[in-house]
């Protein structure tokens, strides 16, 4: 179990909104969904596909849930989606829900955007695997339209990076990182058996590419997706590390509205 002291987030928190925001709606309409799928699920499939599929651990943080699934998304940013099963005792409009909560030092510097569709891909990636369906998505070996525009409009910060940030990267990231001749090259599980990696070869070019024995277990939309992210997060050590510089746009754009505010950064973003 997780410490009772441990601090948790909720979404709403990281995007600084005192009502329901979209993401918390996102999230609410993703719990209504995938409810169905757990309620009568021995625990221990669900504990094997966690452990074998998503990477992460089957606990229980204190809230008096049935169970929670807690992912690292990054080190110090962690994920937990709890499920809670109420029976029939309150009436048939609600048997069961799942909350999601966030907790690590770093989980306020990522934006509900980010999070939210990453808890989304997650909730998809189990439902497959729960019900033994291939994805039909495999274009691995091309770029969407969506990707080549971030892979350009994000590629000059790299060129900040130094020999020194190597081990810094490896932490932050919870990745491989090499110092190539001319650039890096950043090697990320995002799964079990499932790589992601950028490669930033100087003179402003970045590319991508995906490896693994299990890489076909997760649709190429998706993975473009949490490689996105992979990006948003290195830009995010980057900025942090050069505040002192005068950088795009783009190294204020990929926080959270909770970290600009705390930063005094919000009027130099788009």
């Amino acid at each position: 179990m997780v410490d009772a002291k441990k601090s948790f987030m909720t979404i709403s928190q990281i995007d600084v909104i005192g009502v329901r925001g979209p993401h918390e709606k996102e999230l609410k309409d993703i719990s209504d969904t995938k409810l169905s799928l757990f309620q009568n699920l021995d625990r221990n499939i669900l504990k094997k596909i966690v452990i074998d599929d998503i990477g992460g651990i089957l606990e229980n943080i204190g809230f008096n849930e049935d169970w929670t699934i807690t992912i690292k998304f990054f080190p110090e940013a962690n994920i937990h989606i709890s499920y809670f099963y109420y029976g029939k005792e309150f009436g048939d409009d609600l048997e069961a829900e799942m909350k999601f909560l966030f907790s690590g030092d770093r989980i306020s510097w990522i934006p509900g955007e980010d999070t939210a569709t990453y808890i989304d891909i997650v909730m998809e990636f189990i439902d497959r695997m729960i019900k033994h369906k291939e994805t039909y998505e495999k274009s691995y070996d091309s770029k969407t339209e969506l990707m080549q525009k971030i892979l350009l409009k994000r590629n000059k910060p790299f060129e900040l990076l130094k020999e020194k940030d190597k081990e810094k990267l490896v932490e932050f990231l919870g990745a491989k990182v090499w110092k190539t001749t001319n650039g890096w090259r950043i090697k990320k599980e995002i799964f079990p058996e499932i790589f992601v990696e950028l490669i930033f070869s100087g003179q402003s070019t970045l590319d991508i590419s995906y490896s693994g024995k299990n890489l076909e277990k997760i649709s190429s939309y998706h993975i473009e997706l949490i490689s996105i992210f992979l990006i948003n997060h290195i830009l995010r050590y980057i900025t942090i590390n050069n505040e002192d510089q005068e950088l795009p746009n783009i190294c204020y754009e990929v926080f959270s509205r909770f970290f600009t505010k705390q930063k005094n950064w919000i009027h130099r973003r788009i």
